[in-house]
């Protein structure tokens, strides 16, 4: 029998995998053949384009994004402009502004290790966060999700400048290069578990990303992929290179197809894809941007050249793709074409697609032929991408721009042979009674080529309809990971046009971008947006939440009629509570609340199950939020609210409670008082008798007193004549005081048939001021309704256990304050303020709790406002916070013993030498922007030249810079440098006036040597000499300047008439001798610690100095520790 069972259960095993790998096999082949929707889009080009519609605005005005070479890359730019080797034969191209700029701490990651990273690492990173948000999709949200990454390479020449870098990058450089670790890292940074893949078929690698990101979704090996490709040209190696082959037009322009193309001009960029399949895209409310219809890759094979273009294996990738969708030639409008602006690829492209598309095609409807190439130049790997991203964008405005720099179309190419019509003009799409659809063509150097078909996407077919519910407030939630970009983006939001209503710009906050520890929530009223906090979530304990519930005191006519007609869920709780009270009570509760008979109102009978329903009803709505208090209290009736809530009553019971409670107390005799003391407990107690109690103790000297009016106004005046502050409470009975026993009996009898249950969460009480596990006893709620609210101990008592947050439930804000005073560390926020618009008010609470690290689902916060099938809202992307993060090079290496001198091992000086024939030591060196990017405009700052200065006196073994006069400034233009020398006298003489002490160690004053920085532009067609000081005319020079050793920086004398020539000395006044500096403090010894236990000991020239730590000048040099 057990061997008959195991054969059952093996065959219903095998009869469930079958049918479960049938489904598979049928989803697979559904699949295969289902359109890819193109989801989102994210890029970076030339000309200062940071999105698609900056790109869109660029085309359609007709701009071109090409301009001179970048001049904070370090990039020699006369060698460039030179005809030697290295040379450029164009001084153009598409560059990124502030591509060496990256927020390392947005992706946790260390200032070094963003220095050892490949921009294009970096860009990918920014640009993948960017292309997710535009996709509706949180980023962070993705974490764990089987999410592709294909990227697109063709180089990492950041290399050379880590390997020439004079930084520290803490043995990052190896990740950071790699190309492997571009797609690697997306996915390390963001969590995503599908495949990652980097591949490099050189100008056609994001195609060839996008047609297997589309293979990926299609099959199911990712649900969701990120496609697309990267250049950044870190090196000028790429147009010196390409300049000998001939192939770079020297205007840096692409005049695809044109007569006059006369070359292609390089250009850098990103552009990323978000990808999906449509049925996927549709089901997850994700904007279907376009179609990819169908794509193909091939490879030229034994062609006629490995680089050269290969017509016929084109005419074969674009068949291929438009088979791959089921597609005819006629089926395609126009295409994007490769179109790099060479004389010898250009025909070769178009000859291909006239072959295709042009032939047996009716010539009143030609292929319209277009490249971005003439706008942006050829972004190499990213140009596929690009040119998809153009595609999309014409096809959603249903208009083609126009190429740019057509002379005529070329002469090398018979257009006659098919009809294709290049667009010299901005077109708009033609009419077919059909999908738009268009072609895109990326050809690899390599022989790689890639051709997709792109289609115009489906429209919604369900309109906008009107939301649920329109509210008066509406909440935006807004996050970031530094103050500076929470301003930023809040900014950003501030200024989002009019076009979406309010609810659907909060809901697309709230689901479509991650939350960061810099918080703040806008409110949108009728009045326009308000901030209404702002915060930052601890980044260590945040400590717990409690929930407290009011007492009497806090109610007010109208409580909750705003939020019962904003929010479902309180309504539905308000009601089930108010329709259970009034069965008890034979009243009409909402009458009472809602109306305007405040006398009604404060009627006991009426009051306590008004402020219980109004708890219960709050406590119900931020619940529905996702807001879970670690602790509950309440204040007298209150406490009956937490309890129920935390489980002990169910609502039925609780209702029979507060009815009873309210209507025994309302019924007993009119009369008595209650008042408010300034005093503690231990003041009070003395005074009390048998018709006069202690009600509440607030505070630890805040006390309410109760009973009878004779008997309390006597305890009132002694405090009064102290002078202390007191005020009587306007309340229709003595509560909590000797007034309250005859209704005792009659509600303990009540209770006594009561269910009560453990609590769920734990309940302070207001007997004991602890968490108390008596509330299961009926005869506890006989003593609570008699006994004193210690409310202040129960609030000193929940600070105890780690709450550092109170969220107040009632009509208005009357806890609130008491927390202060008894959790003086805590914050108390109130859901509801008296003469306070409601839903802005309790938004507001949300918020509150939400920027200090509360979870807030602002989701079901918006549910029902929002518009249902409106279009996606186009939220700003995450502002990043970024610095500059580029290599400090060092100065070319040469081999200075060889030369006859001493390396000098400094990133200012690169040899020193003895003179023969004077007792003196020279160091010699270059100053560039170009080296030095770190270098300001103007006047070279003072501490440059008191950095100089001490590494000559360590060169001598002199340890200490007395003091540096500035005796003609020096400036560092844009492109030249200057030479620089730095002269120190070697012989000790007491009677010279100099700047550079010996020193003793002793305190006493040595002898000191003259120093002195010479500085001349770098030689051109003729040597010009070293400036000295006496050739500055006063009017020039100005008074010198004078810098103490501290290396403040002095004011510099007006600006040189021979720009780049300047001069300075270091000397000492000889009627202020030195001062002894103070010894050093232990682990304070650095190389720039001048005081002799510090000091390098003497040395002759010949001896090779120690390499000192760089400290460099003012200003950000890229390499940060």
């Amino acid at each position: 029998m057990p061997d008959e069972q195991k054969l059952v259960d093996y065959l219903k095993w095998v009869t469930a995998d079958l049918h479960d790998t049938r489904r598979r096999l049928a989803e697979a082949e559904s699949g295969r053949d289902e359109p890819v929707a193109i989801v989102g889009m994210a890029c970076r080009f030339p000309g200062g384009v940071r999105s698609p519609e900056d790109l869109w605005e660029l085309l359609a005005g007709g701009r071109a994004g090409i301009g001179p070479f970048p001049d904070d890359r370090g990039w020699d730019l006369d060698v460039l402009a030179g005809d030697g080797p290295g040379a450029s034969a164009t001084q153009r191209g598409g560059f990124l502004p502030g591509a060496a700029e990256f927020d390392p701490s947005f992706f946790d990651i260390s200032p070094r290790e963003a220095l050892a990273m490949d921009p294009q690492q970096r860009l990918l990173l920014e640009t993948a966060w960017e292309a997710f948000e535009r996709s509706g999709i949180d980023p962070a949200g993705l974490r764990g999700s089987r999410t592709g990454v294909f990227v697109g390479t063709n180089g990492q020449d950041y290399t050379h400048l880590v390997l020439a870098s004079g930084d520290d990058m803490g043995g990052y450089a190896g990740n950071g290069l790699a190309a492997s670790v571009l797609s690697g890292r997306v996915s390390f940074a963001l969590g995503l578990q599908g495949p990652a893949v980097t591949l490099d078929t050189a100008c056609s690698s994001s195609l060839v990303g996008l047609h297997l990101a589309a293979q990926a979704v299609r099959s199911g090996e990712c649900g969701l992929a990120l496609a697309g490709g990267v250049t950044v040209m870190t090196t000028p190696a790429n147009f010196s290179g390409f300049s000998l082959h001939g192939g770079l037009a020297p205007d840096g322009r692409c005049k695809a197809f044109a007569d006059g193309a006369d070359g292609t001009g390089w250009s850098e960029g990103i552009g990323l894809l978000v990808v999906e399949t449509l049925s996927d895209a549709r089901a997850n409310g994700h904007p279907v941007l376009a179609v990819l219809s169908g794509s193909a890759v091939n490879q030229d094979g034994a062609s006629n050249g490995l680089s050269a273009p290969n017509g016929p294996a084109q005419q074969r990738v674009i068949r291929q793709a438009l088979a791959s969708g089921g597609l005819s030639p006629a089926d395609v409008d126009a295409v994007e074409a490769h179109g790099t602006g060479t004389a010898l690829g250009d025909p070769i492209e178009a000859q291909a697609l006239l072959a295709t598309y042009g032939a047996d095609r009716d010539p009143g409807r030609p292929l319209l032929l277009g490249s971005v190439k003439s706008n942006l130049g050829h972004t190499q790997a990213a140009a596929g991408a690009a040119g998809v991203i153009r595609t999309v964008l014409a096809l959603q405005h249903a208009t083609l721009p126009r190429t740019l720099h057509v002379d005529a179309p070329s002469s090398h190419v018979d257009w006659s042979a098919g009809a294709v019509r290049l667009l010299t003009e901005q077109t708009a799409w033609p009419e077919t009674g059909r999908a738009r659809r268009a072609g895109v063509s990326s050809f690899g150097i390599s022989g790689t080529n890639a051709h997709v078909v792109l289609e115009q996407a489906p429209a919604d077919p369900a309109e906008p309809a009107e939301p649920a519910v329109s509210p008066r407030a509406v909440a935006w939630p807004v996050s970031a990971r530094s103050a500076t970009a929470l301003d930023a983006q809040l900014e950003h939001l501030r200024a989002l046009g009019p076009g979406h209503a309010p609810a659907d710009v909060g809901h697309a906050l709230a689901t479509t971008r991650s939350a960061f520890a810099h918080r703040a929530l806008l409110v949108h009223t009728a009045d326009g947006l308000t901030e209404a906090v702002r915060d930052v979530v601890p980044t260590g304990d945040r400590g717990g939440l409690a929930v407290l519930f009011s007492g009497q005191g806090s109610q007010r006519l109208g409580a909750g009629r705003e939020l019962h007609a904003r929010f479902g869920v309180f309504a539905a709780a308000f009601d089930e509570t108010v329709d259970l009270l009034d069965a008890r009570l034979g009243t009409a509760l909402r009458d009472v609340v809602w109306g305007t008979d405040r006398a009604a109102l404060d009627d006991t009978r009426h009051t306590q199950p008004v402020l219980f329903a109004t708890g219960v009803a709050l406590y119900r709505l931020v619940e529905s939020w996702g807001v879970r208090p670690g602790h509950v209290a309440g204040h007298s009736v209150g406490e009956i609210t937490a309890a129920h809530v935390a489980g002990v009553l169910s609502l039925d019971d609780a209702c029979t409670l507060v009815a009873a409670r309210a209507r025994l107390m309302a019924d007993l005799p009119a009369g008595g008082a209650m008042v408010a003391l300034r005093a503690r407990e231990d003041e009070v107690a003395p005074l009390l008798g048998d018709d006069v109690a202690i009600a509440a103790v607030n505070a630890p000297d805040a006390v309410v007193v109760s009973g009878d009016a004779d008997a309390v106004a006597a305890v009132r005046a002694r405090f009064d004549a102290d002078g202390r502050s007191t005020r009587a409470l306007a309340v229709s009975h003595a509560f909590h005081s000797p007034l309250i026993d005859p209704m005792l009996d009659a509600f303990a009898r009540v209770v006594d048939g009561l269910t009560f249950a453990e609590p769920q969460i734990p309940v302070v009480s207001n007997l004991t001021g602890a968490v108390d596990g008596g509330l299961t006893d009926p005869g506890y709620w006989v003593r609570h309704a008699r006994g004193a609210v210690r409310f202040g101990d129960g609030v000193a008592a929940l600070a105890g256990l780690g709450v550092r947050t109170f969220l107040e439930l009632g009509p208005d804000a009357v806890l609130s304050a008491l927390v202060a005073e008894n959790a003086p560390d805590a914050v108390a926020v109130p859901a509801l303020r008296r003469d306070a618009g409601e839903e802005a008010t309790v938004l507001g609470a949300a918020g509150a709790l939400w920027t200090r690290g509360t979870g807030v689902g602002w989701a079901a916060v918006a549910e029902g406002t929002t518009t249902p099938h409106a279009a996606p809202v186009p939220l700003p992307t995450y502002p990043f916070d970024r610095e500059r993060y580029w290599p400090t090079l060092r100065a070319g290496t040469v081999d200075a013993a060889g030369l006859g001198l001493t390396a000098a091992g400094h990133p200012l000086l690169g040899a020193a030498v003895a003179l023969a024939d004077a007792d003196r030591t020279v160091l010699t060196g270059r100053l560039s922007r170009r080296t030095q990017p770190w270098l300001p405009g103007g006047p070279v700052p003072a501490t440059v030249f008191a950095e100089l200065a001490v590494r000559a006196g360590d060169q001598v073994g002199a340890p200490r810079v007395e003091e540096l006069d500035l005796v003609a400034p020096l400036s560092v233009g844009d492109r030249d440098g200057v030479a620089l020398q730095v002269s120190v006298d070697s012989a000790v003489d007491a009677a010279v006036d100099s700047a550079v002490d010996t020193g003793t160690g002793t305190g006493a004053v040595g002898g000191r040597l003259r120093l002195t920085v010479h500085a001349r532009p770098p030689p051109t067609t003729r040597r010009g000499p070293c400036t000295p000081a006496a050739s500055w005319h006063p009017t020039t020079a100005g008074t010198p300047s004078r810098t103490p050793a501290s290396g403040r920086r002095a004011t510099p004398g007006r600006q040189p008439a021979h720009p780049g020539r300047g001069f300075a000395t270091a000397r000492s006044s000889p009627r202020s001798p030195s001062p002894t500096a103070p010894p050093p403090t232990a682990g304070a010894c650095t190389p720039r610690c001048w005081t002799r236990p510090c000091a390098p000991p003497p040395r002759s020239a010949g001896t090779p100095p120690p390499t000192p730590r760089p400290t460099p000048p003012p200003g950000r040099t890229g390499s940060r520790a």
